[in-house]
């Protein structure tokens, strides 16, 4: 009997009793087994003498199909588990551990669809060999998602909160907002700049889609970023404005 096949066996005595109240939902059991081989298989890191593959694997379920299988996660993660483990000794594959499957719940994920997400745990006791071929611990990849009316695709990161961005120099730190802000000696500049070779409306910051750019105004001295001279530029974290002889830096908080 095929190592699926003896899981599918496996399962459907479980289905038979309790597990009946459990797979309700159109995530099935086997298919999960399924498609955890193939990021098993397509997350291969070749080392000098061995073929690696990850033995940790997160499971993302809908909260609807998460719930369904709650009471029932400890049995099913272990036949996952076996099933990975016996998948790979037949392949040939290099574990460094006991392959676990850990379930978490997604809210972009609708009644049907999972994500599954591969990673590579390593420690001080594991062959040697294997750090070079395998991702640090605590880096997962990216997450596939699987639906039963849909071809395969990627889960899109969780959207980052964004960053706030201050200009510092001078002896003070200015929070950027709004659209614009004025840079130059004048009171009227939003930043005002104690520079005698700053003109009076020097640059301007501007915020677009999410990220700051600063535009000169011609100035007579112009601007300078990251000491080279430019009308405009995008900025980044760490980057340095020169407004005449004065400093300021940009960083994202």
């Amino acid at each position: 009997m095929s190592v699926l096949k003896n899981l599918e066996a496996k399962l459907g005595g479980l289905v038979e009793g309790a597990f009946s109240r459990a797979f309700k939902s159109r995530v099935e059991p086997v298919e999960l087994a399924r498609k955890l081989a193939k990021e098993m298989e397509e997350s291969k890191r070749v080392s000098v003498s061995r073929t690696y593959v990850p033995n940790h694997y997160r499971v993302f379920l809908s909260p609807q199909d998460r719930e369904q299988f709650d009471s029932y996660e400890p049995a099913l993660r272990k036949e996952l588990s076996d099933y990975l483990l016996e998948h790979a000794r037949a392949e040939g594959l290099a574990l460094t551990s006991r392959p676990t499957v850990e379930f978490m719940t997604d809210d972009r994920l609708s009644l049907g669809e999972f994500g599954i997400q591969a990673q590579q745990l390593t420690n001080e006791e594991d062959d040697p060999s294997s750090r070079s071929a395998a991702p640090s611990e605590g880096d997962f990849g990216h997450t596939m998602v699987y639906s039963p009316d849909r071809s395969a695709r990627r889960l899109d990161p969780e959207p980052v909160a964004p960053s706030r961005a201050v200009l510092a120099g001078q002896g003070r730190r200015t929070v950027l907002s709004g659209e614009t802000m004025t840079l130059g000696r004048s009171r009227e500049c939003d930043i005002m700049v104690d520079d005698a070779n700053v003109s009076r409306k020097h640059a301007e910051l501007r915020a677009r889609g999410g990220s700051w750019r600063i535009v000169d105004l011609g100035s007579t001295n112009g601007i300078k970023v990251n000491r080279r001279r430019v009308e405009q530029a995008e900025l980044s974290h760490g980057d340095q404005i020169t407004l005449g002889v004065t400093d300021l830096d940009f960083e994202l908080e």
